[in-house]
């Protein structure tokens, strides 16, 4: 009996620890998160049945770290369906190895939540933000984006060159 109690609570520690990492937002809180960032924000909409999405997670964490110095965060808001939440998000999460600020869009009307995050954005996987608040920097791209570009626009959102 005390076994089974046992696995009962480290199942239920592992359920708390899986939710806790992917944060089930609505799009207010994410529009509030880039409005009230104070650093500057890489925010790439993706999801896990997106090939182009999972390939380009790692150009943009590699490049992040680059711009470790100018406190540059990478916020991956996924887009998956609610029955990917959050166990399928987890597990590609933790098989890629992906190192980021996880959010699970909890939202099905791309005609409500697409305009808040860019008024040209059509509801294409992935898409991706960059918002320097303190400086006014805000583009974004509503398409995937190789290695390269992805380090022009950090370059550019943070003013550094590196």
């Amino acid at each position: 009996m005390k076994g089974i109690i046992q696995i009962i609570g480290l199942l239920l520690f592992t359920a708390t620890a899986v939710s806790q990492t992917i944060k089930k937002v609505k799009i207010t809180e994410v529009e509030a998160y880039i409005k009230n960032s104070d650093h500057p924000l890489v925010v790439n909409c993706w999801a896990t049945w997106c090939a182009p999405c999972v390939e380009e997670i790692p150009y943009f964490m590699e490049t992040v770290k680059k711009y470790s110095d100018e406190k540059v965060e990478l916020l991956l808001v996924s887009l998956d369906f609610a029955t990917s939440y959050p166990n399928k998000i987890q597990e590609l999460i933790s098989k890629k190895h992906f190192d980021a600020t996880f959010f699970w869009l909890n939202e099905t009307n791309a005609d409500y939540f697409c305009p808040k995050i860019d008024p040209k954005w059509d509801g294409t996987l992935p898409s991706t933000l960059f918002v320097n608040n303190k400086t006014g920097y805000r583009q974004f791209y509503g398409r995937p984006m190789t290695d390269r570009q992805i380090e022009l626009e950090v370059s550019k959102l943070t003013g550094v060159k590196k």
